[in-house]
């Protein structure tokens, strides 16, 4: 069941391109930066994803709130997107399993939505141009006080989101558990990763991304994780300087961001592509088993190559030299042969870039987290 509208609206993008649809959702307009998602499913998780903060989300599959939307399907506590565009938005309430229509979640929520978009164009636009600054507004918006609000938007790079999706303070879950203490910096953690974590018998931490080094070492942990989250890994410093102070004490495991912040507390580089990776269905292939794993993915930065290169070309596991000894590629995405994950050979650390985790995606990938307890493990 297809919502009523409230009336036309549109998309307005940095470079001048519009794109015309019909709103839904909360009645307010929104800018952020504009990108993409290939997800045939997994709306909600998406949008509840912290690491959308500051975005504007394009669903490329073309029919959007199918099933509705559930308690169970939240991957935190509130919505982080600024708003919703789809080719086609539905409202279904009656949807089994469903505790309410996705298009009225979305307005109670808050979140404005454009719905009859031709999301094809769009995201050929964006795939071709890159994700840019953009905005949705209602018709009767003036297009020159459009623009004026889309290029006041910040631009991604450069930006600090982790502090906005942060915990306040600590959160100590299952004190009690027999598993290794693990210690969360939390940039904008998943609550799929949390269960995940909890599932294998973890004392899971979670604690503000601005924690002290010497705040962690007080807690005594077993192994230090590295949450996904929003922005730009280069904008972090403060965390990678804690993360850098803790390499090689503890074991350190880093997913998305946390990949991201590991490989540049050792010394490596990151950079912004152009259009990121956000999609259910990446092969990426480990390159010690030969396997491939079909992965899930939400992420705008990348890892360079030993040499600075933003591609991979061989499916060899090549190594850079850090300030911790060597690293080596474990996973490259098949895609477009960006780094995916490295293994710290002379400490005890890994990463990868995806998310094994799903939520919304294939499981292909949840070994990694025994591989995690299982590195805690020989560390001990």
């Amino acid at each position: 069941m297809a919502t009523e509208s409230p009336g036309p609206g549109y998309v307005l993008l940095e470079d001048g391109s519009q794109f015309e649809g019909e709103l839904c959702g909360a009645p307010v307009e929104a800018t952020g930066e504009v990108v993409f998602n290939t997800s045939m499913s997994g709306y909600q998780e998406a949008v509840t994803d912290p690491s959308y903060a500051g975005q504007i989300i394009v669903f490329t599959y073309p029919h959007v709130g199918n099933y509705g939307v559930s308690s169970q399907a939240m991957e935190s506590d509130r919505v982080h997107v600024r708003a919703v565009v789809m080719r086609e938005a539905v409202n279904r309430e009656d949807a089994p399993n469903a505790e309410g229509g996705w298009v009225t979640w979305l307005r109670d929520c808050g979140v404005p939505a454009l719905t009859g978009v031709d999301t094809r164009a769009l995201v050929r636009h964006i795939r071709d141009k890159g994700a840019m600054r953009g905005g949705v507004f209602a018709a009767a918006a003036e297009e020159a006080a459009a623009r004026d609000r889309v290029m006041t938007e910040p631009e991604m790079s450069g930006r600090d989101l982790a502090r906005e999706v942060s915990p306040g303070e600590p959160i100590i879950l299952d004190p009690d558990a027999p598993g290794p203490r693990v210690v969360a910096l939390d940039t904008g953690i998943k609550d799929s990763i949390v269960r995940n974590l909890r599932e294998r018998g973890v004392r899971l931490e979670l604690h503000p991304c601005s924690t002290s080094a010497d705040a962690i070492r007080a807690r005594e942990p077993d192994a230090v994780f590295l949450a996904n989250g929003p922005g730009d890994p280069a904008a972090l410093d403060y965390v990678v300087d804690t993360v850098r102070q803790l390499v090689g004490e503890v074991p350190v495991f880093g997913i998305c961001l946390g990949h991201q912040l590991l490989c540049r507390a050792v010394g490596l580089e990151t950079f912004k592509l152009p259009f990121g990776h956000r999609g259910a269905n990446h092969p990426v292939k480990d390159l010690a088993s030969g396997r491939i794993d079909i992965t899930s993915q939400n992420h705008g930065f990348a890892v360079r190559g030993p040499h600075g290169e933003p591609r991979i070309e061989a499916d060899e596991p090549i190594r850079w030299e850090t300030d911790f000894g060597a690293a080596e590629l474990a996973q490259l995405n098949l895609y477009d042969r960006t780094v995916e994950g490295l293994v710290l050979r002379d400490v005890p650390g890994a990463t990868v870039q995806y998310h094994p985790e799903a939520g919304p995606g294939p499981h292909d990938a949840e070994y990694l987290f025994d591989r995690f307890i299982e590195m805690i493990g020989a560390a001990a």
